[in-house]
């Protein structure tokens, strides 16, 4: 059948028409679809953080060297004539000889202290040798570990030599006197910065660096050799982080233009506005600003340092683009030691860069170590052109008219392409290069407005673009705004900050330092604050006090959680969600705070908080009241109430329909336990003796015992996926346990109604698998023993246990640990499964320390009570109770076997656990060897002795194990007691917190993809809503059409276990096929085999419904079992593994009966909700948007729900009963008066009630005694009745074509048209010999094609449909 392949190609036929489809798909609500569903619950990974100096450094001390000899030039220099001659912008040849060099020196200091006013300067002005030595030992001594700064002028001496060595005088003047760079580097150590003004600049640089070479080699050899001369020395520091600046390279020689000062590098480094100045003068693109002259730039108004000036605002632009050619140009690491580490080198390092550009155009070529990348053609040096042109040609006017100074447009038009760059960019590009501006804009108040907009912006593309802000040095400067007052600025430096912490969180330090959580405090208090804003301080204050004592003192001292307590119940959620949190890790370990909270009965604010809409906010609230009772601080009686208050309350979230509030819930009351454990280990052994002594007759022990040898050779065996949801189902996920799963799916059922037998229904509330858990060498109490506790202690339903007048606050909530323990998704159970055994753990190793008996005693053990053969073998054996034994705990609970704590020498180990036995039978260890346990005299050894009958004990092999605490722990070798579990508990958590803070680091303004017209998710929808409305529209004419006859097999094939529930998708050629524990997919157009996955129900439970959810749209299946358990899975039916969504316990008191209904449900796409029933008294309906219950409907009626069907359109429920009555409900009334009508016309099990979704729909119901009965919603009896065949087990009604098939006990099918004419009458399947069909088990209708699915006991599953011409 090529059906689709037709369609695809077939011309869009009356386009109206499709665009009327698409808008009801458009429209229609997504389930499941939210990002607690889609992610997986945990933090972002942590991106290392490199923007914090570790080292930051300072240069403490200077050494001027000037070598000028005025009036002698050196002999291997032919100067030009005129020649550059100023030093420091003074004529040496002006003044005598002695007093020009003084002068010299004096200003080179005053041009330095402009950058580094704090250091020690030294002169040394003309020196020998000995000075230089004296001079560099010196500063070095004072400087300690910090930098020291080397300046040398060499404009009086000789060239640099090959062999590495400067010059410098002796003492009469008479001789040039060579010093090694060796010695230099003895003398200044590191860390260092050297400048060099001299011809052959480079030379020094190489000597250098081959020096240090020679250094580290030989102490490399001294490291080896003891004798070496330089062992004994103290380890000299290494050269590496000394920095050097010489003004040419190797072969160079300086400029000699007269119009430039002769010390031209110098002036490039310590005068740069005012050189640079005079080289734009003296470009021949000056001429274009008229009126401008040297002694003009001299007269330039202002100062440096303010920025308000012509001159400081030259300056200021001057460090802004310095610093962005420098972040544009090198490698993130050296920008960081060059440009943010030691401010000297960072001004240095920015003034070299304009060095370069200079000299460049005299044909030298500046060198640096570590070496920059060439930057002097960088495009930002055009706008520095541009703003000393605008600056310069206001100049005159200035000066002569006295006009006011018109300020630069720089700072704003790179803010605009700061701008451009954001709106008009793609995601993956290189960075802005304004963000450097951005940064220096920020300590301007005119733009700073702006540029903290821009800057948010910026930061909410993401981590790297948070990183990236982090590492141009914006933190000091957010920081510092912390202390403004303007209220304009409140929300973008909110942002902002929500953006760093949620990247960083170490902030958390700096900002309690700096007093910035007083900021936001107050932001968050503001009630004319907009909601977004104050949820993102208080997200700030959540990280201000996570795990940080300091922050959760300053807050709490801030009044932070009265602030909180009266936000509540804003409206938000996620300010909700995040108030508390915040109240959560404020009193976390953090015993004032939690007292704080008492006083203001935080406790009881919060409660409202657990019937919250929203999933999330229920999950901060549970998280908030964990930690309230998790503090360890000494507990009073008043303290411990309140305590027992808050479990009572939380143990009313126990049927929650949100996975993630039960993964909070388990760990909020693990906090309870670690607080209360003498207590919960007496309730732990009172359950362990309970369980012990009470056989529940559970139905995994119905099974003759030959059921539990593994079936090999059945050809219906099939390929079960191992099933990835989040934390691998319990399905089949290692090779050991895929093989395990195979043999034991329960394959006794061909032939017999096994499939239907209710029989196999039990009380349980609900169980999770048991395939594939944890092997029991790590768990004490199994997944069974646990079941088996809570199905024997639970005789009173569950929600009967929640008043406190039942027993103790500490049973019952053991009892609902008991319940998430068999939770149906698997995180849940694995989280309880882990507090209930470190309890249970703790009170067998108490337990036992109380009875030491002799190493060599021999423990008795009583025979095991006959029904327990399906447990485990601690399960099967009664207390262990020595002879000699006098201590009064002989009810003490039994010695595990081998599982994390037992001492065990001969225990046979049991094989994981299996989906059909329950448990492995228990093997009978007759040995009664005594061996001796080394290391601990103390506990006695432990041998079983087992009185259970173990037919199988061969199959398992004796695995010998010592000390085997599991892999939580290494083997305890001294006498003490290992608490592995303890720790454990206290580290426990869900990770939601940290999830929640992943909102703040993504992108928040950004459209989201399902809303970009453009994104491929878009366009996927687009093509699913086309493709739905071509099915309902070709499918909608066959119907109309009418179907003559419907036995045209289009599909057979055997079904890996019989067929239970089959569901057509309503718009894929797929179909569903359920049998026991088990989901099939099949492709029925190219008839093969998709998928075959394991549902994870407890083996003695089965899947009665299946429903698609989504089923417009991306597809989620939805599965039902008899035990009220609900599971949602995705990625079936293509090559990915399957996951579950999330799971729930629909409904929680499955009454046994002997004959169920097992679980019915139906869902409502355009509502969002899911009615559910069953063998209960009620019908229950689930939101799925909120995932909680929203109301419950009694049944009025003493038997089961077997069918539901609902119309949204008229808020009505159709109810069929196995009474034989047929209940209308309208779910907009109250709980006494919602039942508007009751059929009693059938006498018999309604097999299915159909309400027809129109606005005058009829309802179809049928019963056992095939009566088809056709009511109006208003009257109050049948308007019609066909009869159709007796003893019907199955029916489906097809609601676009008017038909209805029936599927008997008696082997055939038969298909009816409304009038009640039968069309087809189906015996045998199609093909060679022509087979008989089975007993019919399930059928289904498509929803809008005529198909019929028939799956029958004989495990196959047959698809029919109308005639070909139809098609």
């Amino acid at each position: 059948m090529k059906m689709d392949a037709e369609l695809l190609s077939s011309p869009a036929v009356g386009l109206a028409e499709e665009e009327e489809a698409d808008i009801s798909d458009w429209n229609l609500p997504l389930a499941f679809m939210k990002k607690r569903h889609s992610e997986k619950i945990e933090g972002s990974k942590a991106l290392a953080q490199s923007w914090r100096m570790k080292d930051r450094m300072k240069t403490v001390s200077v050494a001027l060297v000037l070598c000028l000899n005025v009036g002698v030039d050196p002999p291997d220099v032919v100067k030009t004539s005129p020649c550059a001659r100023l030093e420091c912008w003074i004529d040496p040849l002006s003044m005598s000889p002695q007093k020009a060099l003084e002068t010299i020196g004096a200003n080179l200091q005053k041009q330095y202290e402009n950058w580094q006013p704090r250091a020690r300067y030294k002169q040394s002005l003309d020196p020998t040798v000995d000075e230089v030595k004296k001079l560099c030992t010196s500063l070095r001594r004072n400087a300690k570990e910090e930098r020291v700064l080397f300046h040398y002028n060499g404009h009086g001496v000789p060239r640099p030599t090959v062999n590495g060595e400067i010059w410098v005088f002796n003492k009469n003047y008479t001789q040039y006197i060579p010093l090694s760079i060796y010695d230099l580097q003895t003398w200044m150590g590191s860390p260092s910065i050297f400048v060099y003004d001299c011809s052959n600049a480079g030379i020094i640089v190489k000597s250098f660096k081959q020096f240090a070479l020679q250094r580290e080699q030989e102490l490399e050899v001294a490291a080896i050799n003891p004798n070496h001369p330089l062992a004994q020395m103290p380890l000299p520091p290494s050269m590496k982080n000394c920095i050097q600046l010489a003004a040419c390279e190797a072969t160079e020689l300086l400029p000699m233009n007269p119009d430039l000062p002769a010390d031209l590098f110098t002036s490039c480094l310590t005068t740069p506005i005012k050189i640079a100045l005079r080289w734009f003068c003296m470009q021949k693109s000056a001429k274009l600003v008229p009126g401008v002259t040297l002694d003009l730039i001299e007269k330039i108004p202002g100062r440096l340092n303010d920025r308000r000036t012509p001159l400081g605002e030259l300056n200021w632009i001057f460090t802004a683009i310095t610093d962005t050619i420098a972040w544009n140009v090198l490698p993130r690491d050296l920008f960081q030691k060059l440009f943010r580490q030691d401010l000297l080198v960072a001004s240095l390092f920015r003034n070299f860069l304009l060095a370069e550009r200079i000299m460049r155009s005299y044909n030298c070529t500046p060198v640096s170590s570590p070496r920059l990348p060439p930057t002097y053609m960088h495009a930002m040096w055009q706008a520095w052109d541009l703003a000393v042109d605008i600056c310069l040609s206001q100049l005159p006017t200035i000066i002569e008219e006295g006009t006011a100074f018109r300020h630069s447009p720089f700072f704003a038009e790179q803010l605009t392409a700061f701008q451009v760059w954001l709106t008009m960019g793609v995601e993956n590009r290189n960075p802005p290069e304004q963000l450097p501006i951005v940064l220096q804009v920020l300590l301007s108040q005119v733009h700073r407005l702006r540029a903290l907009d821009l800057l948010g912006r910026f930061l909410d593309l993401g981590p790297w673009a948070v990183s990236l802000a982090l590492s141009v040095g914006i933190f000091p400067y957010v920081l510092k705004l912390l202390q403004s007052s303007a209220r304009e600025l409140r929300p973008l430096l909110v942002f902002i900050w929500a953006k760093i912490l949620a990247v960083d969180s170490s902030c958390q330090a700096d900002l309690v330092k700096d007093n910035g959580h007083k900021y936001f405090l107050s932001v968050l208090a503001d009630p004319y604050m907009p909601a977004e804003h104050r949820t993102m301080a208080v997200f700030i204050l959540a990280v201000i006090v996570n795990n940080y004592n300091t922050g959760q003192e300053a807050c709490l001292q801030g009044n932070l959680i009265a602030i909180c307590l009266e936000q509540l119940n804003d409206p938000h959620p996620l300010l909700r969600q995040w108030v508390a949190i915040c109240l959560g890790r404020i009193w976390q370990n953090f015993d004032s705070a939690r007292w704080c909270g008492v006083r203001d009965s935080a406790h009881e604010k919060l409660y409202s908080l657990l019937s919250d809409p929203i999933p999330e906010v229920r999950c901060a609230a549970v998280f908030a009241l964990g930690t309230f009772v998790g503090n360890s601080a000494e507990r009073t009686d008043h303290s411990t109430t309140i305590d027992h208050n808050v479990a009572m309350m939380l143990a009313q979230l126990i049927n929650d329909g949100s996975p993630v509030v039960r993964k909070e819930l388990v760990v909020a009351l693990s906090h309870l336990v670690v607080q209360y454990e003498s207590n919960f280990c007496t309730v732990a052994l009172q359950f362990m003796e309970e369980e012990k002594n009470y056989a529940v007759p559970s139905p995994a022990n119905s099974t003759e015992p030959g059921n539990l040898t593994p079936v090999k050779d059945s050809p219906a065996i099939p390929r079960l996926r191992s099933v990835n949801s989040y934390t691998n189902i319990r399905a089949a996920t290692t090779a050991r346990n895929l093989n395990k799963s195979l043999q034991n799916l329960n394959l006794n059922e061909e032939g017999g109604p096994v499939a239907f037998s209710p029989g196999n229904l039990s009380t349980s509330s609900s169980a999770s698998s048991t395939l594939g858990s944890p092997d029991n060498d790590e768990y004490i109490l199994s997944f069974e023993t646990i079941d088996k506790m809570r199905r024997v202690s639970s005789y009173s339903s569950l929600n009967s246990l929640i008043g406190v007048s039942f027993n103790s606050v500490y049973t019952q909530i053991w009892r609902v640990l008991l319940h998430l323990a068999a939770d149906p998704f698997p995180e849940v159970s694995d989280l309880a499964m882990k507090v209930l055994n470190s309890i249970a753990y703790k009170a067998t190793m108490n337990a036992r320390s109380q009875r030491i008996l002799d190493c060599g005693s021999s423990t008795q053990s009583a025979p095991a009570s006959p029904t327990s053969k399906g447990t485990h073998i601690h399960q099967a054996g009664a207390p262990h109770r020595s002879k000699r034994s006098s201590s009064p705990s002989s009810g003490s609970p039994p010695m595990p076997s081998a599982s994390s704590s037992s001492l065990t020498n001969e225990v046979p180990k049991p094989p994981a656990r299996d989906s059909s036995g329950g448990a492995p039978p228990p093997s009978s260890s007759a040995s009664s060897s005594t061996s001796t346990v080394t290391g601990t005299a103390a506990r006695p050894p432990y041998t079983p002795t087992l009185g259970g009958q173990a037919p199988h004990s061969h199959q398992f092999p004796r695995t010998r194990k010592m000390f085997d605490k599991g892999p939580e722990h290494g083997a305890g070798e001294d006498g003490d007691e290992p608490t592995p579990h303890k720790n454990y508990m206290q580290t426990m958590q869900t990770g939601l917190c940290d999830w929640s803070a992943k909102y703040f680091a993504q992108p928040v303004m950004k459209i989201p993809e399902e809303h970009d017209v453009e994104s491929q998710v878009r366009k996927e929808r687009e093509w699913r809503f086309l493709r739905n409305a071509r099915v309902r529209r070709q499918s909608q004419r066959i119907t109309q059409r009418g179907v003559a006859r419907l036995d045209d097999q289009i599909f057979i094939n055997r079904n890996p276990g019989v067929p239970s529930v089959v569901k057509f998708h309503p718009f894929n050629p797929c179909i569903a096929v359920a049998d026991k524990d088990s989901i099939c997919f099949w492709d029925w157009e190219k008839g093969e085999r998709l998928d075959y996955f394991y549902n994870g129900n407890p083996r003695y439970t089965r899947i009665t419904a299946m429903e698609y959810l989504n089923g417009h749209d991306c597809s989620l299946l939805l599965t039902a079992t008899d035990d009220g358990a609900l599971r949602i899975w995705k990625n079936f039916a293509d090559q990915r593994n399957p996951e579950m969504v999330t799971a729930w316990q629909g409904l929680s008191d499955m009454l046994p009966t002997t004959r169920g209904a097992g679980m019915v449900v139906d869902w409502e796409q355009e509502t969002g909700l899911l009615m559910t029933s069953g063998d209960v008294r009620i019908i229950r309906i689930w939101d799925t948007e909120r995932e909680m219950k929203v109301q419950d409907i009694p049944t009025g009626a003493d038997s089961c729900v077997t069918s539901l069907s609902c119309d949204p359109q008229r808020s009505l429920i159709v109810a069929g009963l196995g009474d034989g009555s047929v209940r209308v409900y309208d779910r907009r009334m109250g709980p006494n008066e919602c039942r508007v009508m009751t059929y009693r016309e059938h006498g018999a099990w309604v097999v299915k009630a159909h309400l027809q979704r129109e606005t005058e729909g009829h309802i179809i119901s049928v019963s056992v005694n095939g009566d088809v009965r056709f009511f109006e919603t208003r009257a109050p009896e049948s308007v019609n009745v066909l009869q159709t065949v007796k003893g019907l087990t199955a029916l489906d009604i097809h609601p676009q074509a008017n038909l209805f098939a029936c599927g008997s006990m008696n082997q055939f099918i038969a298909v009816y048209n409304s009038n009640g004419d039968v069309i087809s009458n189906i015996k045998y399947y199609d093909g060679f010999m022509g087979q008989r069909i089975g007993a019919i088990s399930c059928l289904a209708f498509h929803p809008y094609w005529p198909h019929l699915a028939v799956g029958s006991n004989d495990y196959y599953m047959s698809i029919y449909s109308a005639e070909k011409r139809l098609r």
